[in-house]
């Protein structure tokens, strides 16, 4: 595909259970397993043996982990950075349910590109994403941006939005400090 064409490879981390279950998601929701501490250098070697060239990391959300899986991410950047230097890294990361200290800990290790998805616009926010928040969402890019790194967010559309909701979304995202906005 035009992607792997690229060198460009989507690593998920944490597992494939999540722990919401938001509408527009088909990632399994429920308890997840325990967290495997090997997976940091096992994600690393795989983005080595691909020779992966730009490595995109997402997860599932961990609200049961203390930490939110913030102390794997940190240490799967770390790990890829150890193997392949020259790989430029972009995090697709949760919003840590508001406790910034663990967004804090991914953002230390100043991956190129730093991604939290709005998903949706302000309207709708409670309909497609049950336990998120908008404006913690934003509050979140806002940490992103303020640390001085190349913020991302997206935003799906066709599911009853209208333009004014986007468009008051785009600005509450240029307000928060995003660079780059996916639309989709």
């Amino acid at each position: 595909g035009e992607c792997w064409g690229a060198g460009t490879a989507t690593f998920m981390i944490l597992g494939n259970i999540c722990t919401r279950s938001c509408s527009f998601c088909a990632v399994a929701t429920g308890r997840p397993l325990t967290v495997d501490l090997d997976e940091p250098l096992r994600v690393a070697q795989s983005v080595k043996l691909m020779e992966v060239k730009h490595c995109v990391i997402t997860s599932v959300d961990r609200d049961d982990l203390k930490d939110g899986g913030s102390t794997i991410w940190a240490e799967t950047i770390n790990a890829i950075r150890q193997e392949s230097p020259e790989t430029t890294l972009e995090t697709l990361l949760p919003d840590f349910r508001g406790v910034w200290e663990n967004l804090e800990r991914v953002l230390e290790v100043r991956p190129e590109v730093v991604s939290h998805n709005l998903e949706t616009v302000r309207r709708l926010t409670k309909e497609v994403r049950i336990q998120a928040k908008y404006d913690r969402s934003l509050e979140c890019l806002h940490h992103i941006s303020n640390a001085n790194l190349r913020t991302k967010s997206g935003i799906m559309l066709g599911l009853g939005e209208t333009e004014q909701d986007v468009l008051e979304a785009m600005d509450d995202l240029l307000e928060a400090g995003v660079h780059i906005l996916t639309l989709g």
